[in-house]
Formats: structure tokens, sequence, C-alpha cells
């Protein structure tokens, strides 16, 4: 038996349990403010104080932690995008998962299961071989594979959906799974250790620029004075840029999944369709997953709609026919902002000393590691943008140097 598991077994205490400090007032000036308390802007704080040392922090989070995409999502972890750019930066991301459990001290439950999506056309087959090529050539670990070789993986998987019959696959081995609000509670665990204030219930209701410069942040619990501003509200990303008075070529969609009862264990690796848009995953505790595409209008609203259900469940028993008596047990959705090219945009805004965490679409819980990280160097350096997140500068669609991860996606969240 592990001694971790003996020593939980014998503990008297909750092996799941964070304490943070009691909540406290708000100081009237901080180094840094950090608006949003999901995975990006808590990992942020973390690195800040871990490798900077920088302590008078303050992260604002209008509600609880983690209460907005961070535990709106599937817990999703790949690197398997389109271009160099993307692969090596979700790369990077995927190491640094690898380590979380040991940094905090803090299971996050990550689970190295691998990822196939399905190809059910020539053009798939070909984009796939492309795809693969260039994970390959910038770390990433992802090959394709033959319809046997598929069998072989996933044995319940319908191999001929209708007029779609699979032709060959990509098979990501670093595909992973992680408990979305244990990545979040460890960051906001190991920040607090650290110094950083962390003041939950605490909505920005507006921004403070003077002279071209952020000054202060205005909350319902009073002004803060501040040396910098880190914004990182995935789902309302326009919304908090527009109060510091400059637009973001943003749009927000809702994004919906659902999850069935539990079943004994049939599905290890995530397999998704490109061409059904849709997504299947079997959790931990033998419940299955279902997600797909974002709904096709924009909204800044997390319902659940009757037609999503529909058209997603017609697409998941395609893949699993076997399915279709099991029980829904719950549906929820997240709000995705999304850019003209699929990425996210990160550094400078046209504001001096605010920084921009933003444009995360359907991929941001994957990227919470290194997000954190450089967003740490850049606000550290006192806006020196660091190379790995160079690319995704708000400037680039100025400069028409677009990063197109369109169709690195699909329903492969």
């Amino acid at each position: 038996m592990p001694f971790s598991l003996l020593k939980y077994g014998l503990s008297s205490e909750y092996p799941a349990e964070v304490d943070l400090p009691p909540p406290t007032e708000l100081k009237s000036r901080y180094d840094v403010v950090i608006i949003g308390g999901g995975g990006h802007g808590l990992a942020t704080a973390y690195y800040l104080a871990k490798y900077h040392g920088i302590t008078n922090i303050a992260v604002l989070e209008k509600a609880y932690l983690g209460s907005g995409n961070t535990a709106r999502n599937t817990a999703v972890i790949r690197s398997n995008y389109l271009t160099p750019e993307g692969v090596r930066f979700y790369s990077e991301s995927v190491r640094m998962f690898q380590g979380l459990s040991n940094e905090f001290d803090y299971n996050i439950m990550y689970s190295e299961r691998g990822q196939l999506t399905l190809a059910h056309t020539d053009s798939t087959v070909r984009a796939f071989r492309q795809r693969a090529e260039v994970n390959t050539h910038f770390g990433g670990r992802t090959e394709m594979l033959d319809r046997q070789q598929i069998r072989e993986l996933v044995p319940a998987l319908n191999l001929d959906p209708g007029h779609l019959p699979v032709m060959a696959g990509l098979w990501h081995i670093d595909g992973a799974t992680a408990r979305h609000d244990a990545v979040a509670w460890g960051y906001a665990k190991e920040a607090a250790k650290r110094g950083v204030e962390i003041h939950q219930l605490t909505e920005v209701q507006d921004l403070v620029v003077e002279g071209g410069k952020i000054r202060a942040v205005k909350t319902n619990r009073g002004t803060v004075q501040c040396g910098c501003v880190v914004q990182a509200v995935a789902g309302h990303s326009s919304v908090l840029a527009s109060k510091a008075g400059f637009t973001m070529p943003i749009i927000s969609y809702p994004l919906q999944a659902m999850v069935t009862q539990p079943f004994k264990p049939f599905l290890d690796p995530l397999v998704s369709s490109s061409a059904l848009h849709c997504y299947v995953q079997q959790t931990s505790r033998g419940e299955v997953v279902f997600g797909g595409g974002s709904d096709p209008y924009p909204l800044y609203n997390t319902r659940s709609t009757l037609d999503l259900k529909e058209s997603l469940i017609a697409a998941a028993l395609e893949m699993f026919p076997f399915l279709s008596q099991a029980r829904l047990m719950r549906q929820w959705a997240g709000t995705t902002d999304m850019t003209p090219d699929y990425s996210p945009i990160m550094g400078e805004s046209p504001v001096e000393n605010y920084y921009l965490d933003a444009g995360w679409g359907t991929w941001g819980f994957k990227a919470t590691p290194i997000c954190g990280k450089t967003m740490a160097e850049l606000v550290a350096s006192g806006g020196k943008t660091p190379d790995l997140i160079a690319p995704f500068a708000l400037e680039r669609f100025a400069r028409f140097r677009q990063v197109n991860e369109m169709g690195a996606t699909a329903a492969s969240h």
C-alpha cells in the first residue's frame, strides 16, 4: 500500500480539504490586481509569488473560486494543435500538468489516457497526417491509426456510423484529464501560503484609467489602487476590456456538455469525431461525458437547451449505440470567448500596465499552468513578453499575423 494512501487513511482530516485564510478587508493598494479567481488568475498569482517574489497581490473573484469556466469544462488536457505556436505552447502546459500534484502536495487526479480523434473522409485523413507531423516536430506525441488499430484500442466504438464510416484516427498519446476544481484549489492554496490575498464575492464594477495607464479598480467592496492589472475573466473578456476603454475581436458563445449515470469502465481514451462534432469520455467514477461544439449564436448565458441535448445525444449514439438506455444525470454550460483565429489573446493591451489573458474559446483549462507561468513572467518583467506567448499578442490582428487554430478543436475541447 502506498505510504501516502495509508497516511490519509489514518488521518482525521479530509484529504481534499483546502484551508484558505479567512476573508479580510481590501487594502488601499496592491502591486498587482488579478481580476478573475479561476485557474488562470490563481496560477498567475502563484507563479508571481513563487518565482518572482511578488506577494502584494489581490485576486478578485465576483463569485467563488473556480466558479466560471474552470468549473464548467470537461477537464481535457492535450497539445495536438495545428500550428507550431500552438503545439509548443500547449506541449509545455501538458508537461507542467504532469508535475502539479507533487508541486502542490495535493492530488489533482491527473490521468494520462490518450485522445483519439476520428477521421471520416479522405480530406480529414490528409489533414490529420499533416497535424501529426507538426505535433511530432514540435514536441507532441501524436500519430495516425488505421481502422484495425482503432478497433483494438476502443472495442466498444461503432466504426460505421450511418453514412460516415471511420477511415482512420489521430491518436494523441499525451491526451489526459485532471480534476479542474482541484487545479484551482491547488493554486489557491499555494498562492495564499505565500501571502497572496484571495477575495471572493468581490465584483469589479469599473476600472480607473488616467493618462492611458491603469490606476485603480472599483469593486463592490471599495476602490483599490494598483500598480498593474491582469484580466483573466474567461467568458466576459470583452465586457471587462470595454471598462478599460478598448475593444477586442471576441464574440462569446455558450458551450454545453452533459453526463450520464455511472457505468463499469469501458472507455479509457478520450474519443471525438470531427464530423459528428461530438466527444465522449468516461470519468474515473464511471460517468460518461458528452460534449460538442459551441451554440450557434452569441449569448452571455449558462443555461442548458433541449435542442443541443437532442443533437449531441444523437451524435454520441452514432459512436456508442449501446448507450441509448443510459440516463442523463445533469447538463451544464459555460461561456466561451472566441477570437477570429481560434487562438487566445495574451500580453499587453492598449492601456499601460493592463495585461490580457483572454480569448480562450474552448481550450482554456488545458493551458492553465503555462498561462500562469508566462503571464507571471510578463508582469514581473514590466511588460517584456515571453517568446512562448508573443504570437498571441492582441496586435496580431492589426498586423494580419493570425495564429489559425480553426479546426484544431472541432469536438476535441
